[in-house]
């Protein structure tokens, strides 16, 4: 017979199996298995700030450690004394967009200044932004059966026919809606396949200009970097602890927090549907 631990195990086993399979459900976006991009800039505040991105930046490298991931710096820029004015770098993962989207927003940290002799408590903003990473070059895929081909004679000037063959072809691209004719060429291959090359053209542009309203939209949840837009809170001073506005999830070993434990919040607000929610003002 099985024991009461050996019972206890499996049920321990069955729920963490249960609850990896609810995380899953909720990475159903399009660019949820996207690899991800993460912009960390400093707030105003100057070196306090600046030092302050630098930290988010080290807490977000030793996450993707953990996973097992990979990151590649795009763009770094130094602090003016210490830390960074804002550093901008790509992680490779599965999912990694997915995980990552949800940290987008404002971090505040409250701490006794390391940089002020007198020793005050000081409060420090910084922004986290995060897109998924697009592919470079759109390949325009089309299925033969999205297309309707009708053929007709090609006309010139007054309606006179240029030659007595249907030479001249015309693409429609269903799902777009995009027509596109040739009749140049007295060979109807020819103009068949110019209508094409006009008609991948046209559906390169309509899906890069989705592409840009996509990022545009992303852009526009930016909140200010500044107090009553930030997402989550790490006090030091007068006390420790890390707390999610968005789900009201406190932890307080914040030095587990900063060294990458950031698993707890990020499914926490995953499986809440917090991300699409405007934080409310903190309170500490």
């Amino acid at each position: 017979m099985e024991t009461s631990g050996e019972v206890s195990r499996q049920i321990g086993r069955i729920e963490s199996e249960l609850d990896r399979f609810s995380l899953e459900l909720t990475l159903g976006g399009d660019d949820d298995p996207n690899n991800a991009i993460v912009s960390i800039n400093a707030g105003a505040g100057g070196t306090e700030a600046q030092d302050w991105a630098e930290m988010l930046f080290r807490m977000y490298s030793r996450w993707v450690e953990r996973r097992g991931w990979s990151q590649e710096i795009i763009d770094y820029q130094p602090g003016d004394e210490a830390g960074i004015k804002g550093v901008t770098f790509t992680v490779s993962g599965d999912y990694a967009f997915g995980y990552l989207k949800s940290e987008s927003g404002v971090h505040r940290l409250v701490r006794i200044s390391p940089f002020n002799a007198a020793g005050k408590r000081h409060t420090s903003f910084a922004s986290v932004f995060v897109y998924p990473e697009l592919k470079n070059e759109i390949v325009v895929d089309i299925d033969e059966k999205d297309l309707r081909i009708d053929v007709f004679r090609a006309s010139g000037a007054g309606g006179q026919h240029v030659n007595k063959t249907s030479s001249a072809v015309r693409i429609t691209h269903l799902p777009s809606g995009i027509v596109v004719q040739c009749q140049q060429e007295k060979s109807q291959h020819r103009n068949k396949d110019l209508a094409m090359k006009v008609l991948k053209a046209r559906l390169y542009q309509t899906e890069k200009q989705k592409q840009e309203e996509k990022k545009q939209q992303l852009h526009d949840t930016k909140e200010d970097i500044a107090w009553g837009s930030q997402i989550r809170s790490y006090v030091l001073q007068p006390y420790q602890m890390v707390k999610d506005h968005r789900i009201g999830m406190e932890i307080g070993n914040v030095n587990a927090v900063l060294d990458g434990d950031l698993d707890p919040f990020i499914e926490g607000v995953l499986m809440s549907g917090a991300k699409a929610k405007k934080p409310s003002p903190a309170t500490t």
